[in-house]
């Protein structure tokens, strides 16, 4: 008896069920990944001669980075808009105009965002405005 060797015989390899392996690897990372954004502002302030005060008292403090965007009380807002800055201290003061306001500016603002924060101040009514420095001696 004489058997026959088949030599046409094609070797495959299915890669379907791989593929489908490493999509739900894919889907199963991409859906436990979590992904943070952070927002810390860095300020560079102006500087003054004189010594610190202590304040004991509430106050709400309007924060103006370098690119103009405000921080009220650690609230970042959306849009540098007078009336956007005017809504914002309005929730922050619950309507006491009496309270302090402190503005921290960085020392490279640009001058507009300041006046737009003393602006919105002044058309609620806050009579006690103060503006951030820093101590030279203290860098």
């Amino acid at each position: 008896m004489r058997f026959r060797r088949q030599t046409n015989a094609e070797v495959s390899v299915n890669l379907t069920p791989l593929i489908d392996v490493v999509f739900l690897l894919l889907i199963f990372f991409m859906v436990s990944t979590t992904f943070t954004k952070e927002t810390h502002l860095s300020l560079d302030l102006p500087e003054a001669t004189g010594e610190e005060q202590e304040v004991k008292i509430t106050q709400i403090e309007i924060i103006v980075d370098v690119s103009g965007q405000y921080v009220i009380n650690g609230r970042s807002l959306v849009s540098s808009k007078l009336e956007t800055v005017i809504a914002a201290l309005r929730e922050a003061s619950a309507g006491d105009v009496e309270m302090p306001l402190v503005i921290t500016a960085d020392a490279n603002t640009p001058h507009q965002a300041v006046i737009t924060a003393m602006d919105a101040a002044g058309q609620l009514g806050f009579s006690k405005l103060s503006l951030s420095t820093k101590n030279p001696a203290s860098d």
